[in-house]
């Protein structure tokens, strides 16, 4: 399957940093995506604002404001509101996948995650592979 390596913007919010640099590297290295990073719930909403990315990574558990709040308070702004968000997270049973969905969340991605097939499985999930 090839990837669809026009410019995208991608912005990571997971509070572990070496989660960020996984993401950023593996995604700049096998594509042409820009990799923005924040550490916070409040500081990806931020920078979701501020940058307007084409996809959001979400880390699911943080501490503050968890993923649930922070897509929630993405969602409410008009500015964050039509970009695409797929979670982050070391638990995912059938059940959350089906209250995710029901918040809007575009797709969940569970940790550890394929580094080596990671901007595969985003394009796939968001339909950039089309």
């Amino acid at each position: 399957m090839s990837i669809n390596n026009d410019n995208k913007k991608i912005l990571a919010i997971d509070n572990e940093e070496y989660i960020q640099e996984v993401i950023k590297i593996c995604l700049e290295t096998t594509t042409n995506w820009q990799v923005i990073t924040a550490k916070s719930g409040q500081e990806g909403i931020e920078k979701a604002k501020l940058e307007k990315p084409d996809a959001i990574l979400l880390d699911l558990m943080m501490p503050g404001m968890d993923g649930i709040a922070t897509f929630k308070h993405l969602k409410d702004s008009l500015i964050t509101n039509p970009i695409p968000v797929i979670l982050l997270t070391a638990k995912l049973q059938s059940n959350d996948r089906k209250s995710y969905t029901e918040l809007g969340i575009q797709a969940a991605i569970t940790k550890p995650f394929s580094p080596l097939t990671l901007a595969e499985e985003i394009s796939e999930l968001l339909g950039w592979n089309h």
